[in-house]
């Protein structure tokens, strides 16, 4: 039982509620509530409340939904011509009860909606009323309105599209060319549709955006919002992003009227194009909207591209016509017909010689015995009924014919039944003139509002304001609510951390209140997601190794994943680190490396200059060149100096001061905490004889 009632339930759910058809493009609720509204229509506005009364004849369902369906129809501004308080779209403000506004069809709803003689018609629930099985819709009113409902285990999300494109699009598929459809929002906005891969189900996606123009440096104004999105939603999600310090503002004033205009003003020393990306990245100024075309097919729900749906509406629509053509034809050759009779049985006087007959029959008789010598004039045969409507013509008629007139409206009609067969003959062409009537007479209503562009995600870490301070205390912990350790840079609470620790080991990780970053590391600072930095590295792999040297970037990395910078020998020592935003900054070191007096020569230390832009820049996991093989005493950085004089400045073994002007941040210890900007460190062996003496000659390889 459960079993077979919830399949009823949900084919019930999907088929009559929730899914539209694509024949019409409408939910049954709606095709019932216009079905109504026709009948109702004298040109004049009717109330909703009449109008929910009349669809309830039709709709087994309570007054509320109807009325909420007729309100969603009217304020799309297609099919309905609405009067009285509405709504608005914009705000999320509901309409007036149904009894204080009024509607009517549009002049379009009339010509592209009905045509009763090519519908096809069905009972009403209680067999008492007749109702359309499916509107004949000569237009594709589907993708035009949008339609969105959640069945049982399927919904359905179709996104409007602009009229006129529409228009442009099935012309263009009835003459076997190519066409492009994209969404147009009532909402207005900005929108990128890189991705919106023809709607399909689970592949399209659609990036939408508020227009935001920027006034002055303190106030910005938001004109359009995104579809789906209301101006209070939209402040709400301003006002929290604000509280959780992503984004600075002074005050938000909300003036939407008929228009969308909400004024944002900032602080002093705001940044006005910043603050714009942040929106787009903190609030509903930028939502993301995945379409899911689900239509009934056949009585079946099918998902389908919205290409597909044109295509299907855009032969539909020359189906209809050639019905109704068919029709028109077959009404005119029996005007045609009719008028011709009549013109014969009055020219000939054919009704004076059923003056002496007794009975009905021979009155017929009479009559089909007096036309036979004209039947050549006829297209088709005479009937028994064509017979029985000529002795209906009233004595006034017969009295007052005019054989001239009778003439000059048999000449119309062959023109007409010419052009109308002309028409069949060139069915597509004929399709084509109408949906071009269609938007020469409606398109000028429906501009687009929606402006197409291309915009990449905005990153988040980016744009977030830079209101705490990242701080690392003496037992290695870290975080911007490290409130007792040595500041090191401002930060948001979105930032990456670079680190690397004084093993060589590079880490990144989200920015937290505190974490452990480890003792004296070499390196602790904030990193960008366009930041593309340069590390200079010079390190003794092992106890005995080479030395070595490279150039890096940091590339591609996962957060919390730790990245060896050397080969990871046991008693591998790093003599050199800097962190240089450029390549050129990087380039412009050069450092000292003293080499150890291994007893084989008498001097105490040799000393051998290296300039880091003899280096290749490579990826994190390339091992570096060799610099030397011999045990290295110390390595210190070549300070510039300015000239004084021609002659070369003597170099020295003295040891690095770490007074370095371009670059303050130079560390002589490799257990010092890192400085504010920490970019360059020189680490050195103890000496057990002191350090060197400076009088002393040096030996330059």
């Amino acid at each position: 039982m459960y079993a077979d009632y919830f399949l009823d339930y949900a084919s019930y759910v999907i088929l009559e509620r929730a899914v539209p058809n694509i024949d019409d493009g409408f939910k049954p609720v709606q095709r019932r509530i216009l079905h109504a509204m026709d009948r109702l229509e004298d040109g004049r506005y009717n109330k909703v409340a009449n109008i929910v009364g009349d669809t309830m004849k039709f709709h087994p369902h309570g007054d509320t939904s109807i009325a909420d369906a007729l309100v969603g129809m009217g304020q799309k501004n297609i099919l309905i011509d609405t009067q009285g308080n509405w709504g608005n779209i914009l705000t999320g403000d509901p309409a007036a009860a149904s009894r204080y506004i009024e509607a009517r069809l549009t002049q379009f709803a009339k010509e592209v909606l009905f045509s009763p003689k090519v519908t096809s018609w069905q009972f009403s629930y209680d067999g008492r009323n007749k109702e359309p099985v499916a509107l004949p819709v000569k237009f594709p009113l589907l993708l035009a309105q949008g339609a969105e409902g959640i069945a049982v285990g399927l919904s359905s999300k179709i996104l409007p599209h602009n009229f006129n494109e529409l228009i442009e699009a099935s012309i263009a598929h009835l003459r076997g060319e190519e066409f492009t459809l994209l969404p147009d929002f009532p909402t207005g906005g900005i929108m990128d549709a890189e991705n919106y891969k023809d709607g399909e189900r689970g592949t399209g996606r659609v990036k939408v955006r508020a227009k935001i123009i920027i006034e002055s440096k303190k106030l910005l104004r938001i004109t359009e919002v995104p579809f789906s999105v209301t101006t209070d939603s939209l402040i709400d999600s301003i006002v929290s992003a604000s509280e959780k310090g992503k984004i600075k503002i002074a005050k938000i004033e909300d003036n939407t009227a008929e228009q969308a205009d909400i004024l944002i003003h900032l602080p002093a020393g705001s940044n006005p194009e910043q603050t714009q990306q942040a929106l787009y990245a903190f609030s509903q100024c930028e939502v993301s909207i995945s379409p899911n075309a689900c239509v009934i097919v056949n009585n079946k729900p099918k998902f389908l591209g919205v290409s597909d749906i044109l295509r299907y509406n855009a032969t539909s629509t020359k189906d209809i016509l050639k019905l109704e053509l068919e029709i028109e034809l077959t009404e005119l050759n029996q005007e045609w017909h009719n008028a011709s009779l009549e013109k014969i049985f009055i020219e000939n006087r054919i009704y004076l010689s059923i003056e002496d007959c007794e009975t009905w029959e021979s009155v017929l008789e009479t009559i089909d015995k007096e036309l036979q010598p004209h039947i050549g004039l006829l297209k088709q045969p005479v009937t028994q009924e064509d017979i029985a409507r000529l002795t209906e013509i009233k004595i006034k008629r017969i009295s007052k014919f005019d054989a001239f007139k009778a003439d000059n409206y048999l000449k119309k009609l062959d023109e007409q039944i010419e052009q109308t067969q002309k028409n069949l003959n060139q069915l597509t062409r004929y399709t084509i003139r109408w949906f071009e009537n269609i938007k020469k007479k409606y398109g000028s209503n429906f501009p687009r509002k929606t402006e197409i562009a291309s915009f990449d995600s905005v990153n988040r870490a980016q744009v977030a304001v830079a209101n705490e301070t990242l701080y690392i205390d003496e037992d290695g912990f870290a975080g911007y609510g490290v409130k007792k350790g040595e500041a090191i840079c401002k930060c948001s609470s979105l930032d990456d951390v670079l680190i690397v620790d004084n093993n060589g080991i590079l880490k990144i990780t989200r920015i937290q209140e505190k974490f452990f970053a480890g003792k004296n590391p070499l390196l602790i600072t904030i990193i960008k997601a366009d930041e593309d930095p340069v590390f200079n590295l010079m390190y003794r792999d092992g106890r005995d190794g080479p030395l070595y040297a490279k150039r890096f970037k940091i590339g591609g990395f996962t957060r919390d994943k730790e990245y060896p910078l050397t080969q990871e020998t046991k008693n591998t020592r790093i003599f050199h680190f800097s962190y240089h935003k450029t390549e050129e900054d990087s380039a412009a070191i050069s450092v000292n490396v003293f080499i150890k007096d291994t007893g084989l020569l008498r001097l105490r230390s040799w000393v051998k200059p290296y300039h880091f832009s003899e280096l290749r820049i490579k990826n994190r996991a390339s091992q570096g060149n060799i610099v030397t093989k011999h045990p290295i005493e110390r390595v210190a950085r070549i300070m510039p100096t300015p000239k004084v004089s021609e002659e070369p400045a003597a170099l020295t073994d003295q040891p690095d001061t770490g007074a370095n002007q371009e670059n303050p941040a130079v560390v002589d210890s490799p257990q010092a905490p890192p400085n504010n900007n920490p970019e360059i460190i020189n680490n050195e062996e103890n000496h057990e004889d002191g350090p060197p003496n400076p009088s002393q000659q040096t030996f330059l390889f």
